[in-house]
């Protein structure tokens, strides 16, 4: 049963020197609409509109960090996504940056590595070799990712020596730079689904025995050191908010911690390495955790961390993600739920993707009590 107030979703919400006029948050989804990683004229107003029509804050698609191995093709496809790092790509942020804070937004880039999910010999910089904590993509049983894609990722590669784990580390340092030095509100890093800094976190694509390897808080050092960097890249107060989710692209059973106590020693030095808001990645933001609690991973992450959290997952459709391609799949009302779940302070802000990407009034409507647009797939492929 859900008593939650839904009014609660349009409240203003302030932490980390972060002034969101609601609850709600524009996910970050791969648009590749950045050809040679510059954002087309198109991304300015794709943003912009959504931001006039009231999202608290808006999280781009991820973004290639300044690193030869960040981008290239990935499971969903891939090719043309966008950089940080270069004049030409600065300057589009910038406008994207200043149109969003016209119409009254913020805006965070999500910092982004592809690492093992990169199609080795693809991307802006083919030559570049594949960065893997152990050289493995990780099991090839469960995949959910097309034959041809796997065929190309599943030979082992050279593991990542510890000089070039430095190398990406300063990466991100500097397209974080580069994002205060553009206007951004802040700083939101991939730390999920399978790429680079997840892969670091997940046992079955870290096997490591130094340093970066081990158990659940020896495997989290990798993400502790790139957020520490990012926060000496830019200033005290510059808000970082950190993606974390337990399914992979290799498996989406998968989990990276085990337990809550495992979860716990993992997220720790994360946090301390000054996270300010964490992002609990979910297929539906409504799924138990872990097994004798129906609390869902944002509602651990948030008792544990004692850090504000953003839940993902499902809302205002009636099919996740991967469902949605292959099922027919409608608009839904969920946010009695959402309400609920923020009522009971399981977390305290929500994500929204599809929806935004089939109406970029959603929110709006959902506040005024109007119908939304109609899912369409095609909205998958546009800037609408």
């Amino acid at each position: 049963m859900t008593t939650g107030d839904r009014d609660k979703l349009f409240t203003p919400f302030e932490t980390a020197g972060l002034r969101l006029r609601n609850r709600f948050v524009m996910a970050p989804m791969t648009r590749n609409f950045a050809p040679d990683g510059i954002p087309s004229d198109g991304v300015a107003s794709y943003y912009a509109r959504r931001a006039a029509a009231d999202v608290g804050l808006i999280v781009t698609e991820g973004i290639g960090v300044d690193h030869l191995a960040a981008l290239g093709r990935e499971s969903m496809g891939g090719g043309a996504s966008p950089v940080l790092h270069g004049d030409a790509a600065l300057t589009r942020w910038r406008d994207i940056v200043t149109g969003v804070h016209a119409a009254g937004g913020l805006i965070v880039p999500q910092l982004w590595h592809q690492g093992v999910i990169r199609v080795p010999g693809t991307g802006y910089h083919p030559q570049a070799p594949s960065a893997r904590p152990s050289g493995i993509w990780g099991p090839t049983d469960k995949a959910m990712v097309p034959p041809d894609y796997l065929a190309a990722v599943r030979d082992p590669s050279t593991p990542l020596t510890d000089s070039e784990i430095g190398d990406i580390i300063a990466a991100f340092a500097r397209s974080a730079a580069n994002a205060r030095a553009v206007g951004f509100d802040g700083i939101a890093l991939h730390g999920a689904h399978g790429y680079l800094i997840d892969s670091f976190l997940w046992g079955h694509t870290n096997m490591r025995d130094d340093r970066w390897g081990g158990d659940a808080a020896a495997r989290a050092l990798f993400a502790a050191e790139v957020v520490r960097a990012v926060r000496a890249a830019t200033a005290p107060d510059f808000p970082i908010i950190f993606r974390f989710s337990q399914w992979k692209l290799q498996d989406y059973d998968a989990r990276s911690a085990q337990t809550p106590d495992e979860l716990a020693a993992m997220l720790a030095p994360i946090a301390d390495g000054g996270v300010d808001i964490f992002d609990a990645s979910t297929r539906l933001f409504s799924t138990p955790a872990f097994e004798g609690s129906d609390m869902g991973l944002a509602g651990w992450i948030k008792r544990l961390t004692g850090k504000p959290v953003i839940a993902v997952g499902g809302v205002g459709l009636s099919k996740d993600l991967q469902s949605s391609f292959a099922q027919p799949t409608v608009m839904t009302d969920n946010l009695a739920l959402v309400a609920d779940r923020i009522a009971q302070g399981e977390f305290d802000l929500i994500a929204v993707g599809r929806a935004l990407l089939m109406d970029p009034l959603w929110v709006r409507k959902m506040r005024d009590g109007g119908a939304p647009d109609p899912f369409r797939l095609e909205a998958y492929a546009t800037l609408d």
